[in-house]
């Protein structure tokens, strides 16, 4: 990808935000660091070398970069044309001709960002070390042929999740600027802070924030629910928007379901359709929609007590089983595309990250 001579030009402030694997939290941290950025006066511009989706765009801009640039309130001049657009067909006339160099679209980046003389581009990577590969365009081969400096957001479980880390660090080398540990127990932040950090800087992973796993930036819309269910509504449409971050499964009898039910929150509730007590004790509850399976249709009065109470009824054609492995695949995977999730995201990125270091090493201003 020509990364020898890229190396050789002076580019203007560029930093990768990367990850070890899909769906770590990039976007969420984007935001913040984005929005800590204009606070300090510095000028932000974004971008993403390969969109993953990009609906209608001329230019190619991803539809997460031209979400977050809303939120922030950036003009077009602002969002950074990709490179390419990951696609199957693409992919496969790429990996027919042999065809593994970005090209000319990423020569252009390179010279966009060698003549913008101010402020700082945030690019986001593909979703894992290795993605983009195919493009030319992994994080690596990014970072090398920008040399720019990269930022990780890792999703962190337990202590073996610092092997792709290490391998990231082995990838990257002196341009690896920090970690961000994301998705971590809320109970097991404070030890991570105390005993877990100081080891990972130890291996040469500075750790310049730990941020709890939040229900909320994991939860989806009734909208994508029913997308992915292939669902049927039957009342209830207009308030697809709502958030669900729990799931649970009416299956006891109707006395265990209401006591289980009242100690949950925001839940998508997935039931047999001729489970009518559940369904009514669902409705009563903190229910963001509820979930027919098998056959049969759910009695009228059941419809009219969920129009009442606002709550969207989905009729689905799977089983419970094939159901529930449906949604739980959604929750976390899905894009920061809603306003109430990208104020928390500022909240959390500004109580549980410390960008100091980073913006030393990118010779920003010190805000007065």
């Amino acid at each position: 990808m020509g990364q020898g001579n890229a190396a050789n030009h002076a580019c203007s402030p560029a930093l990768l935000i990367g990850s070890c694997a899909p769906f770590s939290g990039k976007s969420a941290v984007v935001l913040g660091l984005a929005r800590q950025l204009l606070q300090r006066g510095v000028s932000v511009r974004l971008g993403k070398p390969l969109a993953d989706s990009a609906e209608g765009s001329d230019p190619l801009i991803d539809d997460d970069v031209r979400f977050v640039g809303q939120i922030l309130g950036l003009k077009d001049d602002q969002l950074v044309p990709s490179v390419h657009l990951k696609d199957a067909e693409a992919a496969r006339a790429r990996l027919l001709d042999g065809n593994l160099q970005p090209g000319a679209g990423f020569q252009r980046l390179q010279q966009q960002l060698q003549s913008s003389s101010e402020g700082l581009t945030l690019m986001e990577a593909s979703g894992s070390l290795n993605d983009g590969r195919l493009y030319g365009l992994s994080l690596a081969q990014v970072a090398q042929g920008l040399q720019a400096p990269v930022l990780l957001v890792h999703a962190w479980d337990d202590s073996s999740s610092v092997e792709p880390l290490l391998a990231a660090r082995d990838q990257l080398g002196q341009l690896l600027a920090g970690v961000v540990l994301n998705g971590v127990p809320p109970a097991q932040v404070t030890a991570l802070r105390a005993d877990v950090v100081p080891a990972l800087e130890r291996l040469g992973l500075p750790v310049l924030g730990v941020m709890p796993r939040s229900p909320l930036l994991r939860s989806v819309t009734v909208e994508e629910l029913a997308r992915r269910l292939d669902a049927r509504t039957l009342c209830c449409p207009e308030r697809h928007d709502l958030l669900v971050e729990t799931l649970s499964i009416g299956a006891m009898n109707v006395n265990s379901a209401m006591e289980f039910f009242r100690r949950r929150r925001n839940m998508a509730v997935v039931t047999g359709a001729d489970r009518t007590d559940i369904q009514l004790a669902a409705l009563e509850a903190s229910t963001q929609c509820l979930i027919l399976t098998g056959a049969g249709e759910p009695l009228p009065q059941l419809i009219s007590r969920a129009e009442e109470l606002e709550v969207p009824l989905l009729k689905v054609d799977h089983d419970t089983l094939t159901t529930v492995g449906v949604i739980e695949n959604a929750f976390g995977q899905v894009r920061l595309h809603e306003s109430v999730k990208a104020t928390y995201a500022f909240r959390l990125v500004e109580e549980h990250c410390d960008f100091e270091r980073l913006f030393s090493r990118l010779r920003l201003p010190v805000p007065a």
